[in-house]
């Protein structure tokens, strides 16, 4: 591995062995001292502030027993106080019996839950009663009084909190127990005009952008509340709820879901009854669910509370990087803001953002002392960061709160200040058009110089990049001096296994071994990666842009934004002092765009305009969103939903549409489900979308051309000559075939990915529940392992055909000069090199994905017949006759 000119870590930089290991390492016998000029030594542990620390780094906290959550015991007299004087201070309370409507409601008693502890009960509480001591360190610790004060005298809360300040953990813990988060029962007027008796409130909702940050935070809560949470938890006081993973126990009062499960829910309970709170987490990533959310939730607390029986629903921003202006104008009460027009909140108020970002970015990117047991690092590398003045806040709207503390425009806000530790700041000097062997190299660096404990963190752009560098570190590893620490690489990125994704969170178990964690954005926010002090950052992330005139989307590597900098460097900061390697200049950095431009400006929005239709919302052009999309894109949308018979000729949502939006799939993956049922190919057109809609390809795609050979001869019974629909059909029907014992070994044999295929298995017996529930299924089909039995060609064409009536937008027909033109607009495409019909010319051609990268790509590809296009998009069944029928 060639020399890094222009990086250089050393002065003796060392890397230590654990405590029980105390040989040294001389600079010769190091394989990469005379590249790097590195020294290694033995070291001992190093205190922090006089604090003995554990081999995981985390301070042992010395002193007698603390107060609960670090308050004090109330007096009787306080008591009394409390109880009879008109401000309730910060202790529970009774909860008042006439609602704000004047309705009156009563509390349900909730069921008494103490028994006898058993054992291993006793072994959850002690770890919990432990956890309570790290949690009353947490900067956000410092601001429970404020958090429960606000939201007694306000609804709506924009929540500041620097990364790692606990935020995401402590928040609902500290509101569960307050008296607005009882469960009532309150009588409102129903459809029929009779009054009915029903539960509000009692449940604290907390959306996440990411399953794996949902799941991870709810067993991270779970065991500081002292209680577990996996599939055979039966009662508790957390629970969690991701696509086609649920865990929901008796008696539970906090719930992590990621951000499209909440949409979900919204069909069945519109005025999310079952919530006092909904704590809306990492609002800045702006995805398109979030934004539809913040939309519903603005007409919720705004709008008429008579469907939650006059009990108001609570609403908690939380970000560690808020556009103050934007959303606090976008939630406030309509009458304080009466120009403001819901639709621009990223063009108006970002530049507000900006010119504070300005004056206080470096202070937010470091906090100009380096830790002392990182020692001094020199070099070109090292652009240490001078101290700076405090940070700069953008200014408060004056008197925006009266005596009460009630906010005059609804909206109450807190800044959670300080972070738990210190991150030190290291820029490129030069800019490097290869990332990937400059992030090779700079592993290398700082693993002979770092000392252990310390895991690295590595930020990368998608999976392919991931696969790619691990390979490289393993291979290099084995190279390095045995006296060195061993490596141990985790991939992390959203296409992996729930079980592979946790792997990469938990602490490393081998012994003198650090953890190397190569991640996706997945890791950048809300949850900790164990272990990691260090974080490296490629200042590159892939980025979808849609192009709704070619319905075509485009995934390229762009520059990250400068929240993204801010929330990566914050990684590094969760257990202990770290640093954080930035892989680009300091220049780079300044310019770098603000925030990401929000992702429903960006995107197809088909799936947006259909949840809004779904949810009531007829006139989607003028739905409440923070910011409005293209209107080409919303027209586009509305065409499609159209061509799909999901919305009729006037716009209304139809019986088709309903069924497409009660499923936990795209829109299109929908529609075929409901064009089965009628087809009778239902049970085929599960199996298949199952397949593609797993979190991972199916297709493992060979390293070599001996691999690709040796693929192809064991991929020809699998393999479909009308495309890759009745391909994945036979891949999933010959894996089911298999004895469970055998499935391992038959997805290596024929390169396809396990992981991959387990979802598919668990995504398909879903669909199977649902369909059964909706009585579109008749009955479960038998349990596996089943025979492997070949369609009869009709019954291919029949599911061809019902994937071509969703799908009939991305359809191409063969052009005169050998070229294949999509119907809709004319543009040229190709068949990506993936498909199974990759080189064939054929009449017409059906492709579920349409991605632009060195050129426009179909992918998913599958043979069709120009007339059964014709008949999709004119709904004509004439049009589907075979040639010379009459």
């Amino acid at each position: 591995m060639p020399p890094k000119a222009h990086m250089k870590f050393g002065d003796g930089a060392t890397a230590a062995p654990s405590s029980t290991d105390k040989s040294t390492t001389a600079g010769k016998q190091n394989p990469f001292s005379n590249t790097y000029g590195f020294k290694t030594s033995s070291r001992s542990s190093q205190s922090n502030g006089g604090k003995k620390r554990a081999r995981d780094c985390s301070p042992k906290i010395s002193g007698k027993g603390e107060a609960q959550e670090g308050l004090k015991p109330e007096s009787s007299i306080a008591k009394k106080q409390r109880i009879n004087g008109p401000d309730s201070g910060f202790s529970l309370q009774k909860p008042a019996r006439v609602l704000p409507n004047g309705v009156m409601g009563k509390t349900i008693k909730g069921t008494n839950h103490s028994k006898a502890i058993l054992p291993n009960q006793k072994a959850i509480h002690r770890a919990a009663e432990d956890l309570k001591k790290a949690r009353a360190e947490l900067p956000i610790a410092r601001s429970k009084m404020d958090i429960r004060q606000k939201l007694r005298r306000n609804d709506v809360l924009l929540l500041n909190g620097e990364t790692g300040s606990g935020k995401s953990t402590q928040t609902p813990q500290f509101l569960y127990t307050e008296p607005w988060c009882k469960k009532q029962l309150i009588k409102i007027q129903n459809k029929d005009g009779r009054a009915e008796e029903v539960a509000v409130g009692g449940v604290i909702a907390i959306t996440q952008p990411r399953r794996v940050a949902a799941i991870t935070l709810a067993q991270r809560v779970a065991r500081e509340m002292g209680c577990t949470l996996d599939r055979s938890t039966k009662q508790g006081e957390v629970g969690y709820a991701v696509r086609f993973d649920t865990v929901v126990p008796r008696g539970m009062k906090i719930k992590f879901l990621t951000e499209g499960m909440l949409l979900q829910e919204m069909l069945n309970d519109p005025y999310l009854r079952q919530y006092s709170a909904v704590i809306v987490d990492e609002i800045h990533e702006r995805s398109m669910d979030v934004d539809l959310i913040s939309g519903f939730l603005r007409l919720l607390i705004h709008g008429d509370k008579r469907g939650r029986g006059g009990v108001p629903l609570k609403v908690i921003i939380m970000s560690a990087t808020l556009d103050l202006g934007g959303l606090k104008t976008f939630f406030a009460k309509p009458e304080t803001k009466p120009d403001y027009e819901p639709g621009k909140n990223h063009d108006v108020f970002r530049k507000e953002a900006i010119k504070s970002s300005k004056k206080s970015k470096e202070d937010i990117l470091s906090d100009g002392k380096a830790p002392a047991r990182f020692g001094k690092l020199k070099g070109p590398l090292a652009n240490e960061t001078k101290s700076l003045p405090p940070k700069v806040e953008l200014p408060e709207e004056s008197s925006s709160e009266d005596d009460e503390g009630v906010a005059k425009n609804g909206v109450a806000y807190i800044h959670v200040k300080g972070r738990q530790y210190t991150v030190k700041t290291y820029y490129d000097e030069k800019p490097t058009p290869d990332y990937l062997d400059n992030m090779l190299k700079t592993v290398f660096q700082l693993h002979v110089a770092e000392p252990l404990p310390g895991d690295f963190l590595c930020f990368l752009t998608g999976q392919d990049e991931i696969e790619t560098l691990k390979i490289q570190i393993e291979e290099w590893a084995l190279k390095l001096n045995p006296k060195l620490p061993k490596i141990k690489v985790m991939p992390l990125y959203g296409s992996l296994s729930p079980d592979a994704q946790q792997a990469a969170f938990d602490k490393v178990k081998e012994r003198y071994t650090r953890k190397i964690v190569l991640a996706t954005n997945i890791a950048e926010t809300s949850v900790t990666v164990s272990g990691v002090h260090v974080v490296i950052d490629c200042g590159k992330s892939k980025v979808k842009q849609y192009r709704p005139r070619l319905g075509m989307e485009s995934l390229l590597n762009r520059p990250i934004s400068l929240v993204s900098a801010i929330q990566r460097q914050g990684r590094a900061g969760r257990e202990i002092s770290g640093k954080c390697v930035k892989l680009y200049t300091k220049e780079a950095e300044e310019k770098m765009e603000h925030d990401e431009k929000p992702e429903i400006m960006r995107s197809d929005v088909i799936e947006a305009v259909l949840k809004m239709k779904a949810r009531g919302v007829d006139d989607v052009l003028n739905f409440p969103l923070m910011d409005r999309p293209d209107i080409v894109a919303m027209e586009k949308a509305l065409l499609q939903l159209h061509v799909m018979d999901a919305i009729d000729d006037n716009g209304i949502l139809t019986d088709a549409g309903k069924k497409m939006a009660s499923y936990p799939l795209p829109a299109a993956y929908g529609r075929v489900i409901v064009e089965a049922a009628k087809n009778d190919c239902l049970v085929e057109a599960i199996d298949v979308i199952a397949c593609i809609t797993s979190d991972s390809e199916i297709f493992l795609q060979p390293k070599s051309e001996e691999d690709r050979l040796e693929v192809e001869e064991h991929r020809k019974l699998i393999n479909h000559p009308k495309g890759d629909i009745l391909t994945y059909l036979t891949t999933l029907r010959k894996y089911v075939q298999e004895e469970q014992q055998n499935r391992l070994d038959w997805c290596k044999q024929h390169m396809i990915s396990s992981r991959a295929m387990k979802m598919a298995v668990m995504i398909r017996r879903q669909l199977h529940q649902t369909c059964k529930s909706q009585k579109i299924l008749k009955e479960l089909p038998p349990s596996d392992p089943q025979p492997f039995k070949e369609p009869l060609p009709t019954q291919e064409d029949t599911l061809l055909k019902t994937f071509v009536k969703a799908f009939v937008s991305k359809t191409a027909l063969m052009g005169g000069d050998g070229l294949y033109v999509t119907t809709l607009g004319r543009n040229p495409v190709y068949i990506h090199p993936s498909s199974v019909l990759y080189g064939r010319k054929l009449e017409a051609v059906l492709f579920l994905e349409h991605v632009f990268t060195m050129k426009s790509y179909g992918k998913k590809v599958s043979a069709v017949q120009a007339n059964w296009i014709e008949g999709a998009l004119l709904g004509n069944r004439d049009c589907e006759k075979e040639p010379g029928e009459s």
